[in-house]
C-alpha cells in the first residue's frame, strides 16, 4: 500500500506595515503568484502599525478575498520590531519569512531563501546586491554593517534588510523592542543557530516614503551597545562591571598606599617628601577608589537580580537527541 505524500510544510509571511497602502495589493497578488507557482503552502500575516493611510482597509480586502491572509492592527505606531514581535507569535508556520511591505523586497527571493534554509542553516539573511537607495541611506548603513559585524562576530554585509527566512523556534524564543529587529541574525547567532548570507534583488522604491532617518542611525548604534551587552554579559553582567571596577579599584588603592608612605616619611621628617596633599595623585586615587567600589557594587546587584530572572530562561538552545525523542516516548 503506498503512502500518501506528505503536506508541505507551512511557510508564514509577515509583513510589517505603516503607511504603505499604495503597495499592499501588488504585494499581496505577487505573493500569492508565487505561492502558486513554487507549490507553496502559505499564510501572510500583515501586521498594521498604525497606519494612518487607509493601510488597514487594504489589509481587510487582501484578506476578505483570501483565507491564507491574515491582519494585525496595531492601537497606534509602536515601532517595527513590535510589529515583528506580533506577527511572529500569530506565526504557525514551521518557516518564518520577514519581508518589507514597500515592494522593495522582491517575493520571488523566496523560495531561494527556503532552499538556503534548506541546506541546513537556521537563519538565512538577504543582502540587497545591488542596494537601489539613495547614497545618504547607503553610506551610513555600511559603515553601521561593518561596526555590528566587528563588535558582535557575526560578519554580515546587510544586518539590517528586510528580507529574512527562519526556523520558526529561532524568532519564537526572542523579544523583540526598540531596534532591536536590526539585531535578529545576531541574537540568533549568539544562541548558538546557524546563520547564511543570501544576495537577493533589490527594487528602487516606488510608493510612498522612505521612514529612514538619522535618528534611527543613532538610536540603531545605541541599541547596537546593547546587543553587544545581552549577547557578551547578558547572564554574567559582573565580568563586565567587574572588569572595570576591579582594576580601578586597585589603582586608587595602589596611589592611596603610596601616598601613605609618603606621608610617614614627611611625618619622620625625612628629607625630600612634600605634603600628599599638595599634588593631584591623591585626588585621582580617591577617585579610582570610589568608581571602582561602585562599579564592583552595581556589578553584584546586576548578577543577583540576574540570577533572579533567567530561573526559568534557557540561555542553551538543543539541536537534537539521540536516539530522537520520539523513540524515547513511546
Amino acid at each position: 500500500m503506498e503512502s500518501k505524500p506528505s503536506e508541505p510544510k507551512l511557510i508564514s509571511i509577515v509583513v510589517p506595515v505603516f503607511d504603505e497602502s499604495e503597495s499592499l495589493e501588488e504585494l499581496g497578488q505577487a505573493l500569492q503568484t508565487v505561492a502558486s507557482t513554487h507549490g507553496l503552502r502559505v499564510e501572510v500575516i500583515f501586521v498594521d502599525d498604525g497606519s494612518r493611510d487607509g493601510s488597514w482597509e487594504k489589509i481587510c480586502q487582501l484578506a476578505a478575498r483570501d483565507p491564507r491572509t491574515r491582519g494585525i492592527r496595531f492601537r497606534r505606531n509602536f515601532g517595527k520590531a513590535s510589529a515583528l514581535d506580533a506577527g511572529f507569535g500569530a506565526a504557525l508556520g514551521q518557516f518564518v519569512v520577514q519581508m518589507d511591505a514597500d515592494l522593495q523586497d522582491d517575493p520571488a527571493e523566496i523560495p531561494r531563501l527556503l532552499a538556503k534554509l534548506g541546506e541546513g542553516f537556521d537563519v538565512v539573511n538577504g543582502w540587497k546586491h545591488p542596494r537601489k537607495d539613495p547614497w545618504h541611506k547607503v553610506w551610513p548603513s555600511r559603515v553601521f554593517n561593518g561596526l555590528v559585524s566587528r563588535l558582535t562576530g557575526l560578519k554580515l554585509h546587510d544586518h539590517n534588510c528586510g528580507l529574512k527566512c527562519f526556523r520558526a523556534e529561532v524568532v519564537k524564543g526572542l523579544h523583540l523592542y526598540g531596534e532591536l529587529h536590526r539585531f535578529i541574525p545576531v541574537m540568533a547567532h549568539a544562541r548558538g543557530y546557524r546563520v547564511a548570507e543570501l544576495p537577493v534583488e533589490h527594487h528602487p522604491r516606488r510608493y510612498g516614503k522612505s521612514k529612514y532617518g538619522g535618528h534611527r542611525f543613532v538610536r540603531g548604534f545605541l541599541d547596537l551597545l546593547t546587543i553587544v551587552f545581552l549577547t557578551i554579559f547578558g547572564q554574567r553582567p559582573l565580568h563586565l562591571l567587574g572588569g572595570i571596577g576591579l582594576p580601578a579599584f586597585l589603582l586608587g588603592a595602589l596611589g592611596l598606599c603610596y601616598l601613605a608612605g609618603r606621608w610617614v616619611l614627611a611625618r619622620i621628617g625625612a628629607h625630600g617628601f612634600a605634603p600628599v596633599g599638595t599634588g593631584p595623585l591623591l585626588t585621582f586615587s580617591v577617585a579610582c577608589l570610589i568608581i571602582g567600589v561602585q562599579m564592583l557594587a552595581i556589578g553584584l546587584h546586576a548578577e543577583l537580580v540576574t540570577s533572579q530572572n533567567i530561573r526559568d530562561e534557557k540561555k542553551y538552545r538543543i539541536a537534537e537527541f539521540t536516539p530522537p525523542i520520539e523513540k524515547l516516548v513511546k
